[in-house]
C-alpha cells in the first residue's frame, strides 16, 4: 500500500481543501471496520486513509510534507537528497557527517546507516534526540441524539483502558475529531501523539437530519386533525405541546423553531418539521352512525354518480 496520502485519497497534489475533505468521508465510509467487520485489510486501509486525511487537512502539515520536511507520518526528515553529491548534513559540530570530493568516510557511512537501521555489523548508532509518539486512529459511533445536542462518549483503547470523548454539538457522520496529546506516548521526553477518531452516527428511529434541521413524521387522530388541538412531539432536547391548526390532513407540515440540531460554532439552533399523518384510530358504533349517514362535499347522495 503507499504511502503518499495524495495516492492514499486518490487526490492530486493541487487538490483543495474541500477535495480532500470529500475524499476522506468517501473512503471513510467505505473502509469503517463497523462495515467491514473482521476484514483486515479494511482496517488497515482504514488507518492509512485517517493519517493522510489528518496530514493534508492541516495546512501547515501539508506544506511542509510538499516541501519534504517531513514524511508520511509526520516525522522530521532525518537527511535528505541533494543534487549529485548524495546528502544533506543535518548534524551540529563534529559529530556531523564528513564528506568532500572524494566520498563519505567509513564513519559516515556507519552514522548514516546507524541511525537507519541500527546497530548492525559495525555500525554505530547515532543517539537521537526527544521524538513525538505516534497518531492513533480510533473508531466512535455515537448517538444521533449526541450528534445533535452534543455530549459525552467512551473510547475504549488497545490497553484496555478508556477515553472519554467531548462530542460536540452539530458533528457529523464522518467527521474526525483530533485529541491532543492522547495519542503514543513520546520517545526520550518529546510529545505524545494525538488520538484520531473518525464519528459514526447512529440512525434514528424518528428523525432525519437535513443540516441543522431535523425532520419527522407524527401520527394525529382524525378528531385532533378536524378540530385542531394541542399535542405533544418528542424532539432531542424532550417532549414539547405544539398546536395542530383545524383542516389538518396527512402531509401537512408544522415547524417548531429552534428544536433541530442545538446551536453551535456560531451557527443558530437548527429547526424541527414536523409532517402530520393522520389516523383513524379506534371506531366506535357513533362515528360508524355518523359516516354512513354523511354525505362528503362534491359526492352526490346515495353514493353513486349521475
Amino acid at each position: 500500500m503507499s504511502t503518499d496520502p495524495y495516492e492514499i485519497l486518490g487526490l492530486s497534489r493541487t487538490a483543495s481543501q474541500d477535495d480532500i475533505r470529500k475524499a476522506y468521508r468517501k473512503l471513510a465510509k467505505k473502509y469503517h471496520p463497523d462495515l467491514n467487520p473482521g476484514d483486515k485489510v479494511a482496517e488497515e486501509k482504514f488507518k492509512a486513509i485517517g493519517s493522510a486525511h489528518t496530514l493534508l487537512s492541516d495546512a501547515d502539515q501539508r506544506a511542509r510534507f510538499d516541501r519534504g520536511e517531513i514524511d508520511a507520518a509526520g516525522q522530521e526528515r532525518g537527511w535528505a537528497g541533494g543534487g549529485g553529491s548524495g546528502y544533506r548534513d543535518h548534524a551540529e559540530g563534529a559529530q556531523g557527517f564528513r564528506y568532500s570530493a572524494g566520498g563519505f568516510s567509513e564513519d559516515d557511512l556507519g552514522d548514516m546507516f546507524g541511525s537507519m537501521f541500527g546497530q548492525q555489523r559495525g555500525f554505530r548508532r547515532r543517539p537521537q534526540g526527544p521524538a513525538r509518539g505516534d497518531d492513533r486512529n480510533f473508531s466512535l459511533t455515537v448517538s444521533f441524539e449526541d450528534a445533535v445536542n452534543g455530549g459525552t462518549s467512551r473510547v475504549t483503547l488497545p490497553g484496555g483502558g478508556t477515553l472519554d470523548v467531548k462530542i460536540p454539538p452539530g458533528i457529523e457522520d464522518g467527521q474526525m475529531m483530533r485529541l491532543r496529546g492522547k495519542g503514543g506516548e513520546g520517545h526520550q521526553g518529546g510529545p505524545a501523539g494525538d488520538a484520531l477518531i473518525t464519528i459514526s452516527i447512529a440512525p434514528s428511529e424518528i428523525y432525519t437530519r437535513d443540516g441543522n434541521d431535523l425532520r419527522m413524521t407524527l401520527p394525529v387522530g382524525v378528531k385532533t386533525a378536524v378540530l385542531g388541538g394541542p399535542i405533544k412531539v418528542p424532539t432531542p432536547g424532550g417532549s414539547v405541546s405544539m398546536n395542530v391548526p383545524a383542516h389538518s390532513d396527512t402531509g401537512s407540515v408544522l415547524r417548531l423553531r429552534g428544536k433541530g440540531v442545538k446551536a453551535h460554532g456560531g451557527q443558530e439552533a437548527g429547526n424541527l418539521y414536523v409532517t402530520l399523518q393522520v389516523t383513524i384510530g379506534p371506531v366506535d358504533a357513533a362515528l360508524e352512525t355518523f359516516l354512513k349517514s354523511w354525505t362528503p362535499p362534491g359526492e352526490a347522495k346515495g353514493g353513486g354518480a349521475a
